[in-house]
Formats: structure tokens, sequence, C-alpha cells
């Protein structure tokens, strides 16, 4: 499959491992606000975090993620309601890292086609990851949906995209971890779509991608 000029990635639960930086934000949680917490009360705290963050994946305002964790579970030191936004812009950010076999597959397409990322997100946090990690370095181009007006799974975000880096559809990959706004958008613009499944979860939706991998080092079959 060398007829491909592009790939375009997703950013969180693609490039980056959110969950991992989901974890790392609730473990500076417990320090500043609760003090020594013993297995297995930290464990229950945990998954009930992830729980509140999950559900408010997407919205760019963090402060019910926090307010509903307090109300669960009542800290020694509560943030005040107006810092809690201000503390995850500054904080989060810093809980991602970059695994040095995704640069090394990154580098490794960009010996033979452009690359990108595509992000949904405020660009004040997209731009602190990307910093963060010196993602920067390794794309020719990233695209924050805040910034650009438009999010994933609007068309107007990937063709964007594709007259950024001067590439036709046809000639384009996208790669994500999102069936509805990664898969689904890039395929509304016929930009071949495969689907990150890392934790190999069923496909329940309408939308069928172009090829489904469990690893990153798997793309490299459809570039070189």
């Amino acid at each position: 499959m060398s007829g491909y000029k592009a790939v375009l990635f997703d950013l969180d639960d693609t490039l980056l491992d959110r969950d991992m930086a989901v974890e790392k934000l609730f473990l500076i949680i417990l320090k500043q606000c609760y003090g020594d917490v013993k297995h297995p009360e930290k464990n229950t705290m945990m998954q009930k975090f992830k729980e509140y963050d999950k559900r408010s994946y997407g919205i760019s305002n963090k402060t019910q993620v926090l307010e509903s964790f307090f109300d669960k579970f009542p800290p020694k030191f509560r943030f005040p309601h107006h810092n809690i936004q201000e503390f995850w812009n500054h904080n989060f950010p810093q809980c991602f890292s970059i695994n040095q076999d995704t640069i090394n597959i990154v580098n490794t397409i960009k010996r033979e086609v452009k690359v990108a990322i595509v992000t949904n997100g405020t660009t004040q946090r997209q731009k602190a990851k990307i910093m963060n990690t010196k993602l920067s370095r390794y794309f020719d181009q990233i695209i924050i949906s805040e910034k650009v007006g438009y999010s994933k799974p609007d068309k107007r975000i990937f063709e964007l995209a594709l007259n950024k880096l001067n590439v036709q559809p046809e000639e384009a990959l996208f790669v994500g971890d999102d069936l509805e706004k990664d898969i689904g958008g890039c395929q509304n613009v016929n930009i071949d779509g495969i689907w990150f499944n890392p934790r190999k979860v069923k496909n329940d939706t309408q939308v069928k991608p172009y090829a489904e991998i469990n690893s990153l080092d798997r793309l490299l079959t459809y570039i070189t």
C-alpha cells in the first residue's frame, strides 16, 4: 500500500495514553487534597475519578469532575470552585508522556510520507500536551479543533488537514481510537480510517473502519 502520501493521527488515546495521564492527575489530587490513603480505598477512588472524567470527556470545563469527586469522597483540603479549572489546565497536560516506541513509529512513517495531528480539544490544553511531550518536532502539521473552529467528526477539519498537507483524500490515512469522531469523520471525506483499538473493544456502531489495529507498529504495513 504505497499509494499514501500522508498519515493523520488523533492525539488523545492514540499517540498519547490519556488513561495513564488521568491516573497521574488522580495521584496529584490524592497527595494535595487527601494525604495518605490506603489500598483498597485508593483503587475505589481512582475508578470513581476515572468514571467522572469519562463522563466529562469532550467538555472543556472540568470543574464538575472534581466537584463530583469531592462530594463523593470529602477531602481534607478542597480546591475553591473557581480554582478547579485552573488546576486542571495547569496539571493535566504535564501528566502526559510519549512512548519512545510511538516516536520511532512516527519517525519511520515520516521517512515515507507526511504526518499530521488532528485533535479535538481546547487550544491551551492540547498545545500544552504537545509541548510537554515535544511532539511538534515530529509532525508536519498540527490542527487543534478550538483553534480552527471545527471539531471531528465535522468533515471541514479533515479537509483543512488535506489542504495543509497538499494531498488528496485517497492519498491519506487517518488513525484514531474514536469510531464516530475519527473514523466516521474521516470517511465523510473519503479518507481511509484505521481504528486504533488496543483494548480490543467490540465495534457496536454502524461505522466500518478501513482496517483495525491493536498496536501502532501495525501501521507500518500500510505505509512501507
